[in-house]
């Protein structure tokens, strides 16, 4: 297995490295109001310049917060589908720079 690029959390001490769009919604499914109440994701090293959260919110659905630092990237918002919310955070995460990870090229053949 290979070196994790970045991990998910809740409060409740779950966690999933490099988590897939379907583990990151079974995290967002056991979110609650009471005891379990956020999950954040972040590269797994000592100082990550980004981290994307999600949190319940008291009157209901999600504040999805996504914040990069070398992109100068800071959103906050509201969401009520944990599905959207997995879906769009993979594909946020899958954007990020991983300074172990091979550079991806694409061509316009």
């Amino acid at each position: 297995m290979g070196a994790a690029y970045y991990r998910a959390e809740s409060e409740s001490g779950d966690h999933i490295e490099d988590p897939s769009e379907d583990a990151l919604f079974m995290l967002l499914y056991d979110l609650s109001g009471s005891d379990n109440t956020f999950v954040v994701i972040q590269p797994d090293e000592d100082d990550p310049v980004w981290f994307a959260s999600v949190a319940v919110l008291d009157e209901g659905g999600y504040e999805v917060v996504r914040h990069d630092t070398t992109r100068r990237e800071h959103d906050v918002l509201t969401e009520t589908s944990i599905a959207r919310i997995a879906r769009d955070l993979t594909i946020w995460m899958a954007a990020r720079n991983f300074p172990e990870q091979p550079t991806q090229h694409t061509s316009n053949f």
